[in-house]
């Protein structure tokens, strides 16, 4: 049993840029590349195992040939969905359903409560996360009359900061804006707002007013998070979120540090910096937009160097 190396998919955005390539080395396909898909089981982007016996196989079906991996889980599907986003314009103005509301009109879809983790941003960034109504009436009203300004609420961002976007949350990424997600498996997105943008062939593109206005939280509620940060040797390790869905910390390694592993299968996504994992002697390079999995049963492993990593479990 060894750690898993996974190959990214990468998705053209009409918001989308270059920053995947200029910040990560990835080789995008074009310069409107908005999405790594960079642990994924999802049938929309599969990632593709790199190294060891299972080279060469997608997630999913890792997944369901191989539970012992995971701890032969109850689940189906692979659960969760790690992406780095680059927002290098306004993402639509969205929500998410929740995971009773999709099964019955997403075909059998999971829900999609989210998180972020901001990477990089530009000077004053902000992002939209909320909104102002206090009644579904009044939602409604403030989405027909366009009065955009009056019903978004926009929350000032820095590098470092995370969070928490369960279903149901009116959502927004802004221009200038670099984002680790984690998320459930799913790719359900309910547009409110586009700023009346146009695809390549001219057209507006489509909103989906009636189930986003079924699904929004009335009134907005924040999500409580409140980051907790531990210092063990040569690493800090910060816990951002532990709800029903997943689990989300952020490892700082400075020197040589040790972990161990038994129950829980780790996804692991290089930041900044770079190191080496060792496992049972072997090495294995973590550079900047490295991703993997570690294995249920693993047992314990160090990372060696100077790098950061966003760490996820279900």
């Amino acid at each position: 049993m060894q750690p898993l190396l996974l190959k990214p998919v990468f998705k053209e955005r009409i918001w989308g840029g270059t920053a995947l390539k200029d910040e990560f080395g990835y080789e995008i396909p074009n310069e409107k590349t908005g999405e790594c898909w960079a642990i994924s089981a999802h049938p929309n982007g599969p990632s593709v195992i790199e190294n060891g016996p299972y080279a060469g196989i997608t997630l999913d079906k890792l997944w369901k040939e191989h539970p012992e991996l995971f701890g032969n889980p109850t689940e189906e599907v692979f659960p969760l969905l790690t992406k780095i986003l680059d927002a290098n314009m306004d993402l639509s103005v969205q929500v998410h359903p929740d995971d009773t509301y999709a099964k019955v009109h997403e075909n059998g879809e999971l829900g999609k409560t989210e998180c972020w983790y901001i990477i990089d941003c530009k000077e004053d960034a902000d992002m939209i996360f909320g909104h102002n109504a206090g009644s579904k009436e009044e939602f409604i009203q403030q989405v027909n009359e366009g009065n955009w300004n009056e019903l978004l609420r926009r929350v000032k961002i820095m590098p470092g900061d995370f969070f928490y976007v369960p279903s149901g949350t009116i959502h927004a990424l802004c221009e200038g804006t670099l984002v680790l997600e984690t998320q459930q498996s799913s790719d359900t997105t309910y547009r409110v707002y586009d700023y009346d943008r146009r695809d390549d062939k001219g057209e507006l593109r489509d909103l989906h007013l009636e189930k986003a206005i079924e699904v929004t939280t009335i009134p907005h509620r924040d999500a409580e998070s409140t980051p907790s940060v531990v210092q063990q040797e040569n690493v800090d390790v910060t816990t951002f979120v532990q709800s029903e869905f997943f689990s989300v910390y952020k490892w700082e390694v400075s020197g040589k540090a040790a972990f161990s592993f038994n129950e829980k299968y780790l996804l692991l996504s290089v930041i900044h910096g770079e190191g080496t994992l060792t496992h049972q002697d072997e090495n294995y390079a973590l550079e900047k937009g490295t991703h993997l999995i570690v294995p249920v049963g693993i047992g314990e492993f160090h990372i060696e160097g100077n790098c950061q990593l966003i760490v996820s479990h279900a």
